[in-house]
């Protein structure tokens, strides 16, 4: 349909997205006001990386993480987030500046106190300087690009680390910051590497007097920082940070400085992560003054800062990162929110790419119906008719699997002046969303229609449990959906029953939003007064630290009763059955789980730019060359999936490849003109998954790939000839490598009488390992090793961040390569996750023997050997458009 100015545009909503009683927030954009180049450096991260591997290496392109601050080499402050050890990962994902706290080399916090000559015990030399030297020389001379770091070496001095009170310290800083600036410099100028990067001050808070004195004094002695620090943390900073950045700004005139780009290296408190609607609020304020920023560092290192999840997963902050990331290369635009520099409110951010023709809003944060008023529109640009689509990002908890963000308005609209006007439904304060307006495309994606219902769990009738209040305001908490949830669920007769109505009978995915606090767990499932089956939920770090869990049903059209109830039986209560639970989704997969990632929403680099002019492939992304189209898809279980990329010619076609998690598979060429499906049916771990169509000859428009798992990919996991499973405790142990019996609560493969085992202690001596003998038939080849592994591993607390550690399994083919493979902490040992590791054997018999001769590996429970690709890929006429 055509919609002419000035008539709302209303979307078919998510359940629990309706639209809101209250008058609309009006939020403003003007696309012909534009304020500068997109900067793309509000998610940055505090701690996000943890070791090389984690995170996945598609989770961190994905998230387009620019900048990070890490611990320095061998730092005793934390047992992981080294940063010559997740470098690697970082530039690859285009990380462009790897800042380090150089202080955390201290075992300690606050820092030991940076012993002085007549300090007690000490021994009249300054141990930080020595330090600060070796930690410079480690960086010069160890790491792969030494341009790319930023030395901190001060953090948070005004806070209790050192210099906390500026009328008797303020000497003493600014002489030791020369101490400092002089040591960093001299160890890169020893080495030729020229100047030494160097963030400072680093104050936890924005300081007036504190700032003036220590810029002037830098002035004066040429030691000004490379990049100006401090911290925007509590949520009155949402308020505040404008007017601190101003102020900066104002110094830095008033004091003769040339610009000095900031960071603000701790933004946001436990509450803002991995909630979308409160991301948006701190990266658009962030964008807006265009200055880099770091998530705070509240929990442990691997997983940016909870907003990703498990080992190669998104929630839905994760997702708030992508969209952010997909603007490079754009202008961005001004935005009005109704009320600016106020917390917990409506607030955008908007960027134009004119090259591409689209133009990108990204809103959240309020209460009620959003009224976008959109001008600026170049009817050169975008033409009289332009597509309009929105997408909607929910909380999804800490640990919870995200899909990709639901479309939850799609339509044509009528431009005039340059001007479009839509209301777009919602009544969830914790969800963001995606605008997208670009001219008519070829193929449209519809509004989602798989979401079929979606409960607060607080809304269901609860028996033999409480519901709790999740105050929003309390920055030290985890947000739970819609504010509240039910805790408590520690009696045989604690319950939760909801109604459902499905439109027909059929297959559907029930996701449950909960937290286990540090152990696995379980529920029975009832429908309709009858046991269905029951759901294990592995651990969390807490009740608060929400993820979820699926399981699969049936159930004929009409409405049913759902229940999940602590006992099976309605008077022995289930192990671990004290679980929160937040909210329940069920999700129509009677098709398959199937998602559409459009060439509009991919990431082109090179020459590939979207093209408007063929009816046939309006919205499609030209590539040739080097040219590429990246789309990131979220798969919901480990599995096989058929990719299918969706392509149009008008000649004899180019050849295609497309690009797996950085495995390459070529495509059969198209047989002449017209558009064209080459599908692939490729094994692919639970979670994101970097995909990158490329055309190894000639020229293609790409409209875009979708991801299909239905019965028949899920029975090729079973086909023996492409699929090897074990249990661990069958195959051959060597050494200290022992089978595990577990407790009742585990979420591991149990046999017939539900008893789980697993091995244990692998590894720590090139002994101690487990054996996967070749299956017959499985030649040299890629192949997938999916590994069930628990590692609860943790060093001695120091602070509040819980002290987790990575483990190793180093996987040896007999006669072949060696794979390292990291599994990262999963709260508990009988809680198990999975752990997709790519492997190219070169070998046809040579066994799998997994180990790790310096440390222990992970508990294993179940190992799965699957070939990458399963038959042969297709190219075939399309006979409808894409994900039509």
């Amino acid at each position: 349909m055509a919609v002419s100015v000035g008539i709302a545009l209303s979307a078919t909503c998510l359940s629990g997205l309706s639209a809101s009683a209250a008058p609309a927030d009006p939020l403003a954009v003007d696309f012909s006001q534009t304020t500068g180049a997109f900067r793309g450096g509000a998610t940055g991260t505090l701690y996000g990386l943890g070791d090389d591997g984690v995170p996945s290496q598609a989770v961190l392109d994905g998230a387009r993480i620019t900048n990070t601050s890490q611990k320095p080499p061998q730092g005793a402050q934390h047992p992981n987030g080294d940063a010559l050890q997740v470098e690697k990962s970082f530039f690859a994902g285009g990380g462009k500046d790897l800042y380090v706290y150089a202080q955390d080399m201290y075992p300690d916090w606050a820092y030991n106190g940076g012993k002085r000559p007549g300090d007690a015990n000490g021994d009249g030399v300054w141990d930080y300087l020595p330090i600060l030297k070796q930690i410079v020389e480690d960086v010069a001379t160890k790491s792969k690009d030494p341009s790319k770091y930023v030395f901190i070496p001060f953090n948070e001095a005004d806070a209790g680390n050192w210099y906390p009170h500026w009328s008797t310290q303020k000497d003493q800083f600014l002489a030791d910051w020369s101490a400092a600036y002089d040591t960093i410099q001299s160890v890169y100028a020893e080495h030729g590497l020229g100047h030494a990067r160097v963030g400072g001050p680093g104050d936890s808070t924005w300081h007036a007097d504190r700032s003036a004195d220590f810029l002037g004094y830098a002035k004066q002695h040429a030691q000004l920082p490379d990049v100006f620090i401090w911290h925007e943390l509590g949520t009155n900073n949402l308020a505040t940070f404008r007017g601190h950045h101003d102020a900066y700004t104002a110094l830095l005139k008033q004091l003769g400085i040339d610009p000095i780009p900031v960071n603000i290296t701790e933004f946001g408190m436990l509450r803002d992560m991995g909630t979308p609607g409160q991301l948006v609020q701190w990266i658009s304020m962030f964008e807006d003054e265009k200055v880099d920023a770091q998530t705070a560092y509240w929990n442990y290192a691997g997983n940016l800062s909870d907003n990703s999840s498990r080992n190669n997963g998104a929630n839905g902050g994760w997702w708030m990162f992508n969209w952010y990331g997909d603007l490079a290369g754009s202008q961005t635009a001004a935005v009005t929110p109704p009320h600016l520099n106020t917390p917990d409110t409506l607030q955008g951010l908007a960027a134009i790419d004119n090259a591409n023709r689209k133009a990108t809003v990204l809103f959240g944060g309020g209460s009620t119906d959003v009224a976008l008023s959109v001008k600026g529109l170049d009817v050169s640009t975008f033409g009289e008719t332009v597509q309009v689509q929105v997408r909607a990002d929910r909380l999804n908890g800490a640990e919870g699997a995200s899909l990709q963000p639901p479309v939850v308005l799609s339509t044509t609209a009528k431009i005039r002046n340059g001007e479009l006007q839509l209301t777009v439904p919602n009544s969830d304060r914790y969800a963001a969303y995606q605008l997208q307006i670009t001219p008519e495309a070829t193929d449209p994606q519809p509004v989602s229609a798989a979401l079929v219902n979606s409960t607060e769990a607080e809304n269901a009738t609860i028996s033999g449990a409480s519901v709790y209040n999740q105050d929003p305001s309390r920055e030290w908490s985890f947000m739970a959906s819609g504010g509240r949830d039910v805790g408590s669920f520690n009696k045989a007769t604690s319950s939760a029953t909801w109604n459902v109505t499905v439109p027909a009978t059929g297959d559907y995915r029930l996701s449950i939003l909960g937290g286990a606090n540090q152990a696995p767990g379980m529920h029975a499932l009832f429908i309709d007064g009858g046991f269905d089956q029951l759901v294990k939920y592995s651990a969390d770090l807490g009740w608060g630290y929400r993820g979820t869990t699926d399981v699969m049903l049936h159930l004929t059209a009409g409405t049913h009763a759902l229940s999940l109830r602590a006992s099976k039986d309605g008077s022995t209560l289930l192990p671990g059955a004290d679980i929160t639970l937040d909210r329940f989704d069920l999700y129509d997969i009677t098709a398959g789980e199937q998602a559409v990632y459009p060439a509009a929403e991919a990431r082109l680099a090179g020459d590939a730019t979207l093209s408007w002019k063929s009816p046939a492939a309006r919205g499609y992304a030209t590539i040739a060359g080097d040219a590429s189209a990246t789309f990131f898809a979220s798969t919901a279980e480990t599995g096989y999936y058929d990719l299918t990329v969706h392509s149009a010619t008008t000649g004899t076609g180019a050849t295609l490849s497309l690009g797996v998690n950085g495995r390459t598979i070529d495509l059969p060429a198209p047989s002449g003109p017209g558009t064209f499906d080459s599908t692939v049916r490729v094994f692919l771990p639970q979670g994101v998954n970097e995909l990158t169509v490329r055309a190894s000859a000639g020229t293609a428009l790409i409209g875009g790939i979708s991801t299909l798992r239905g019965a028949a990919q899920k029975a090729a996991d079973s086909d023996p000839a492409a699929v090897f499973h074990s249990e661990a405790e069958t195959l051959p142990r060597s050494g200290a490598a022992v089978v595990q019996t577990e407790p009742a609560n585990s979420n591991g493969s149990a046999d017939a009488q539900g008893v789980v085992r697993d091995v244990g202690y692998i590894g720590n001596g090139a002994a101690n390992t487990l054996t996967i003998p070749r299956p017959s038939g499985f030649a040299a080849g890629d192949y997938q090793l999916v590994i069930a592994a628990a590692n609860a591993d943790k060093s001695a607390a120091i602070n509040y961040n819980p002290q987790v550690i990575s483990r190793f399994l180093d996987i040896t083919e007999t006669g072949g390569d060696v794979a390292r493979a990291a599994f990262r902490h999963n709260y508990s040992w009988n809680s198990f996750w999975d752990k997709t590791v790519p492997l190219t054997l070169t070998t046809d018999a040579g066994a799998l023997t997994l180990g790790n001769a310096t440390a222990y590996g992970p508990n294993v429970d179940t190992v799965t050997l699957a070939r990458f690709v399963s038959g042969a890929p297709t190219t075939v006429k399309a006979q409808t458009g894409l994900g039509h």
